[in-house]
């Protein structure tokens, strides 16, 4: 009997018994940071992030207390307990956001991000858009919203693309 080919092996049939259309990279990538999210203590919001530039991963990140602090799991939200809106305060947050953490570890690694795009569950809130604008990355997929306009005016002006991924 004749061995299959690899492609064979690996097709998932789709309709009809034809192999299904591949994700694009976009969607690849996201699937990915939503993997990514999966990581995080955040009571609130999973949030995850991939850096990726000429279609290779740099760096991810997820939303967390730093390193080798007890986890927001563990000891409560601050900004829960405190009544605090969404998008609001975030200087009351104990956890460094995903996009921060994923800038950080490429940054810890030597790996430059000029050009690069970030992959990230939602839209980066204002402190994460000036740290992704100085981090020279120049284009932000993401798919849910964050109530955070400055944010969303700030990344307009920097003239980074930013592109909803629908589902």
């Amino acid at each position: 009997m004749p061995r299959a080919t690899a492609a064979a092996r690996t097709a998932r049939p789709g309709r009809q018994g034809r192999p299904e259309a591949r994700p694009s990279w976009d969607r690849y990538f996201m699937e990915i940071t939503n993997l990514v999210a999966s990581r995080s203590t955040c009571l609130r919001r999973q949030v995850g992030a991939v850096i990726v530039r000429d279609k290779r991963i740099l760096a991810t990140g997820y939303n967390g207390a730093p390193a080798g602090l007890r986890h927001c799991a563990e000891i409560g939200c601050l900004r829960e307990k405190l009544g605090v809106r969404s998008g609001e305060k975030h200087e009351l947050c104990r956890a460094i956001h995903a996009e921060q953490n994923a800038i950080i570890q490429a940054a810890s690694f030597g790996s430059p991000m000029a050009g690069a795009t970030v992959y990230v569950t939602h839209h980066p809130c204002i402190l994460c858009s000036k740290i992704i604008i100085n981090a020279g990355i120049r284009r932000v997929v993401y798919c849910q919203g964050y109530p955070d306009e400055l944010a969303r005016r700030i990344l307009r002006e920097a003239k980074l693309a930013v592109e909803k991924l629908g589902a």
